[in-house]
């Protein structure tokens, strides 16, 4: 019997450099997974939960045993997990639905939950601008291009990917920008744009890295969901209230939204 609660997690970017922090992260991330398997309803994995991952027919990439081992678990409690791809583990093909049981998304989905209205999604490349982004994007998911780059061996095209994903991460920085401002976050002027012809309760993202909760119109908010590098923050619906939260009791959602800081060695 799975539980009442659904659960929403981004950005956890499992294998970053280097390898010692991201097992260390692994392990977090796993022990927070065993604490909500009994009180679960569905697990919403929202985007780039890999810095890299690139499946070959036969062949996927080495690690996480811990966290899809965990994953297996509760899928095989009878818990629906489904997987947002992101930025950075955008080749998922079937590999995690085979052995897991997973849902896989490869853009955002509408959801009624408890009588909430949500769009979910990671939340990268929304509405207009950011051209350049989305042009990589639209290469990367070439078809053309992805039976090109399977034909190349695992052990150069791992090293290849794994190379760009950490040059990618150490030049936006690990401590994501701060709050922009309403006016000025992609996520939040593409929602209030949506709200214009239909409604939702919560529009529900990943991406950037920062977890905020912005209220936009009377009764519709824009959350971010931040990431498990430096907030190890997390989504939890219950009944009918969305809650904001990390699993560092003292980076309680007022100062996920106002400071962005985490403890100093959490």
């Amino acid at each position: 019997m799975t539980g009442h609660k659904y659960y929403f997690i981004s950005d956890a970017h499992l294998g970053l450099y280097p390898v010692e922090e991201s097992k260390r992260r692994e392990k977090l991330l796993v022990n927070w997974l065993d604490t909500i398997k009994h009180d679960v309803r569905e697990l919403f994995l929202m985007g780039d939960i890999f810095d890299f991952w690139h499946e070959y027919k036969r062949v996927v990439p080495r690690g996480f045993v811990r966290f899809l081992g965990k994953l297996s678990e509760i899928s095989d409690l009878g818990v629906p997990v489904h997987f947002f791809t992101g930025n950075h583990d955008i080749w998922v093909y079937d590999y995690l639905t085979g052995e897991i049981g997973m849902n896989i998304y490869r853009k955002h989905i509408i959801r009624e939950i408890n009588d909430l209205r949500l769009f979910i999604g990671h939340g990268d490349g929304l509405g207009s601008g950011d051209t350049g982004y989305k042009l990589l994007k639209s290469v990367f998911t070439s078809k053309i291009l992805q039976w090109l780059f399977a034909r190349i061996h695992p052990n150069f095209s791992m090293w290849f990917g794994q190379k760009w994903s950490k040059s990618s991460r150490f030049a936006k920085g690990y401590i994501a920008e701060p709050y922009r401002g309403d006016d000025k976050e992609q996520q939040v002027v593409f929602a209030r744009e949506k709200l214009k012809s239909e409604h939702f309760d919560y529009f529900i993202f990943g991406h950037r890295h920062v977890p905020f909760e912005i209220q936009i119109g009377e009764k519709s908010k824009v959350i971010n969901l931040g990431d498990w590098i430096n907030n190890f923050s997390y989504a939890v619906i219950e009944g009918n209230k969305l809650e904001l939260k990390s699993i560092y009791p003292e980076i309680d959602k007022k100062i996920l939204r106002k400071k962005f800081q985490v403890p100093d060695n959490p």
